[in-house]
């Protein structure tokens, strides 16, 4: 017999972990117990060594779904001996861990618990809150660790004797399921003075009839209408203050989802896991009567859709049968609502009722959000359901990204792994500023982790930035389009240099100027400048990355002189006819003499001044729109590229898209599609961007590439890049678990921070 201590790293509570240790150990005959210490779960068995040994090696093949073990230690640190039988035992106090510990992100409605709210025997049946270890709440509950219920805002709702007897099987789906309850001692829905299925009621009735209600979700408020009725979603665009940018829809399962769009096999596996992200997909073309109103992703062929996370989802669209918009429960740029009484306040002019709970929720996370090309993964927004699940990064010192100023996140790294906090949006006003703090200072005591370094963004006036100098934690700035290409790398374990191809809206280069379209050859902890794309200006400063008209004709007047005439006046003409007369003289005078008009060379804004120039979009509603309606306007249509120059200047190989820019000018006036000249330019910056690569690779440049930047979430330019470097034999990755766009920033900061730390030893 042999007596032997196990500690267990990774995703290990909230997940069933405990129970299946239990049960595990009694199928091979083995004594001992198992307790959640801190974020980890030990404990002492003992028995035959081959059992041991087979014991450990099953706690790591057979664990549950949702679990995720990192890593198995076994020690012969323990008393002689253990009585009989195997014991879970309550999580001792004691003194917090030494590694940083996991949080178990909160997980859709699991099929068992479905089969129970559907089941009028059950005692669950169309309970709204049913959970087991296999689902229901997680990240968005805990306040403290250990995990446990003591621990989470489920310590207000004292479990009933069966709640009670289930929660304490170890044979049980619910054994040490923390958020566990029932109708008889659980959480209430509530509309006003009604409760529970009359609460319901009256929610269901008031989206029949054309309302908008705001639902208390898993992370946050959301706001829920008829996706089929026009009036119903252009008043919650006019009251939620949101023109143009698309809704997600939430349908009750797969066939119905298939209907309304085409659900590969990718994307399904997607939709149906147990994180439920928003999927971004193909819609179907309809015969008859549209399904879905225009209004919800107006002028763009694809649709954000999503399967119900809980069982309150799935009871008002199994009583309303019909695809619901289901969106963050906010105002456009504010934080998500998340506290009942602010949910009320802040969601006052937009919902007609509040369908909400007893339940508190401790930490927002709004919906997540992937799409596909191909097969490679593009997460547009990692919140619910993946975050903050950990991430690999090789960081021996703990360090923090604190992340950019659109799309923000944040992201606590040590111990070999990171924790990317959940998406904030974009930080611009004190709101979402005080919810990225509240956000990180509790992330930040729940994972133990307490940087010894601040990475931050080089631009002085992003809040992040400003609030990362105002802490008494030593600094370290990154710049921004390294930060981007660092995430791509770090999430797939590059350990030696590569090329990053960094194409966004704008950063603030280390030379001052704006960036936006770079190829650097680049390590995790350096780099240099190996090409980029020539620089404009951009008429008005920020102001122009909402007028792209502005931007295009700074395009047209002032782009970088590289020996390349300016396009012809008449076609300058041409476009300046159909503007604001005032608007583009000021806009002439503004270039001309220079006076507010920084220069940058974005690929993200050169996407904007093509998509104004076809006379897509002249003002923009959401960041990237115009690049939007632009990859909307391109489809999969077959193309013959545009005219292109790449020169070497100041060491540099500098892509010219003046001749671009006239080819397209000419190419339109002579009559050729707006749709055919969209997918001519993406074509285009795919064969640019190969060339620009390839000139680098002649240099001496690795052979790996790095692709990051919010431009990359455009299938459509993605998939040109790709085809064409795998064409040159190169080896492409982009990122898939961590946002490509801003969201990925703070761990490609982490990524730098932990590297150049560990470089210094």
């Amino acid at each position: 017999m042999t007596v032997r201590r196990f500690h267990v790293e990774g995703i290990v509570q909230g997940v069933g972990f405990r129970p299946f240790v239990y049960r595990t150990a009694s199928a091979l005959g083995l004594d001992g117990w198992v307790a959640n210490v801190n974020g980890h779960v030990e404990g002492e068995v003992a028995g035959p060594s081959r059992d041991i040994e087979e014991f450990a090696a099953r706690l790591r093949t057979d664990a549950p779904a949702l679990a995720r073990v990192r890593r198995i230690r076994l020690s012969d640190d323990v008393r002689a001996y253990l009585p009989a039988g195997f014991l879970v035992r309550h999580s001792p106090p004691g003194a917090p861990d030494t590694v940083s510990r996991e949080i178990p992100p909160d997980a859709a409605i699991c099929d068992a618990c479905l089969r129970e709210l559907r089941d009028p025997a059950d005692r669950r049946h169309r309970y709204p809150f049913i959970n087991c270890t296999d689902c229901g709440p997680r990240a968005s509950i805990i306040e403290d660790l250990p995990y446990d219920r003591v621990r989470t805002t489920m310590r207000h709702f004292p479990m009933c004797a069966d709640c009670a007897a289930e929660y304490a099987d170890p044979a049980d789906r619910r054994f040490h399921a923390e958020p566990v309850a029932c109708p008889a001692c659980g959480p209430r829905l509530a509309w006003d003075e009604l409760r529970g299925e009359e609460a319901l009621r009256a929610a269901v009735k008031a989206v029949a009839d054309g309302g908008i209600v705001a639902l208390k979700g898993l992370g946050g408020y959301q706001l829920v209408c008829d996706a089929g009725e026009s009036a119903a979603v252009a008043e919650l665009r006019r009251r939620k203050r949101r023109p143009t940018k698309p809704f997600a829809v939430m349908v009750p399962d797969l066939p119905a989802a298939d209907r309304l769009a085409r659900v590969g096999a990718t994307e399904e596996a997607a939709l149906t896991s147990p994180e439920r992200p928003v999927v971004l997909l193909a819609r179907r073309r309809w015969h008859g009567a549209p399904p879905l109103a225009a209004e919800v992703h107006p002028g763009l062929t694809r649709v954000g859709l999503f399967l119900p996370t809980t069982g309150l989802h799935h009871l008002l669209l199994d009583e309303l049968a019909r695809p619901l918009v289901v969106t963050s429960g906010n105002l456009s740029d504010e934080p998500l609502s998340i506290d009942d009484a602010e949910a009320r306040h802040a969601l006052a002019g937009v919902a007609d009722g509040f369908l909400t709970h007893d339940r508190s929720i401790r930490s927002r996370y709004d919906d997540s959000v992937v799409q596909f090309a191909g097969r490679t993964r593009i997460t547009v927004r990692r919140a619910r359901g993946l975050a903050p699940a950990p991430l690999p990064l090789r960081a021996r010192r703990p360090v923090a990204g604190v992340g950019a100023q659109l799309k923000h996140t944040f992201t606590l790294a040590a111990d070999g792994r990171a924790h990317l906090g959940p998406h904030t949006g974009d930080l611009a006003d004190v709101a979402t500023h005080d919810a990225f703090v509240a956000s990180y200072e509790h992330l930040k005591r729940l994972t133990g982790i307490e940087p010894a370094v601040l990475a931050h963004d080089l631009h002085p006036g992003y809040l992040s930035t400003r609030w990362a100098k105002a802490q008494r934690v030593p600094l370290m700035g990154v710049q921004h389009h390294h930060a981007h290409v660092a995430a791509c790398a770090a999430e797939h374990q590059v350990r030696g240099p590569f090329i990053g191809v960094a194409y966004d809206g704008l950063g603030l280069g280390d030379d001052g100027t704006l960036w936006g379209g770079e190829i650097l050859v680049a390590d995790l902890s350096g780099y240099r400048r190996a090409g980029r794309f020539a620089t404009f200006p951009l008429p008005g400063g920020d102001s122009a990355v909402r007028h792209p008209s502005r931007t295009a004709l700074g395009l047209l007047l002032g782009t970088e002189t590289l020996g390349s005439p300016r396009p012809y006046p008449w076609l300058t003409r041409q476009f300046t006819a159909r503007l604001d007369t005032a608007e583009a003289t000021a806009v002439r005078a503004m270039v001309a003499r220079d006076v507010n008009c920084p220069r940058a060379s974005s690929a993200g804004r050169l996407f904007d001044a093509v998509a104004s120039l076809l006379g897509l979009c002249d003002r923009t509603a959401y960041e990237g729109e115009a690049a939007v309606l632009l990859e909307t306007a391109a489809g999969d249509l077959h193309a013959v590229p545009l005219a292109r120059r790449i020169v070497r200047a100041q060491g540099l190989w500098v892509y010219d898209p003046t001749p671009t820019v006239a080819d397209l000018l000419r190419r339109r006036l002579d009559g050729e599609p707006v749709e055919a000249l969209a997918a001519a330019f993406h074509l285009t910056l795919g064969i640019v961007t190969a060339e620009l690569v390839a000139r680098a690779v002649a240099d001496g440049a690795p052979h790996t590439v790095c692709l990051g930047g919010g431009c990359f979430v455009n299938r459509r330019l993605l998939t040109e890049v790709k085809r064409r470097l795998h064409a040159q034999g190169l080896r492409v990755l982009v990122g898939g678990e961590v946002p490509v766009g801003d969201g990925g920033i703070s761990y490609g900061q982490a990524a730098v921070a932990a590297a150049r730390l560990g470089a210094k030893g």
